[in-house]
């Protein structure tokens, strides 16, 4: 485990693969928001059910949780699991990937090509 510090105090900081370590029965993390917060004790009293969280376990749970709309009293309690935050070389950078132009062009030109021919096939003529 790295320890850093900060102007105010120390912050613990994990990196994935530790927190991906500690995806068991005898110990549950996850990761919310680059926070890392033990989740073990909850299991239980967790309102969705303890396979939720474990689902989660070991790994990023944010979409999650922010999807389930937790309410204000649910993230004052996850402050009471803080353990660390997320080493920054375990951050995941989101990388774009470029589209060729068959994928954008192509496809959908012979689906309105297509579509077009069956139409002219189906309609009488007049």
């Amino acid at each position: 485990m790295d320890k850093d510090c900060n102007s105010d105090d120390s912050v613990k900081y994990y990196r994935l693969k530790e927190v991906e370590e500690q995806n068991s029965f005898k110990s549950t993390w996850i990761i919310i928001n680059h926070k890392v917060y033990d989740v073990t004790k909850f299991l239980e009293e967790h309102p969705g059910g303890e396979e939720v969280l474990r689902e989660q376990g070991g790994g990023d749970a944010t979409e999650s949780f922010e999807d389930v709309g937790h309410s204000t009293d649910a993230r004052e309690m996850a402050k009471n699991m803080l353990i660390g935050e997320l080493h920054p070389e375990s951050l995941v950078t989101t990388v774009h990937e470029t589209t060729s132009w068959w994928s954008n062009w192509l496809i959908p030109g012979l689906a309105a090509a297509i579509v077009t021919i069956m139409f002219r096939m189906c309609t009488p003529e007049e």
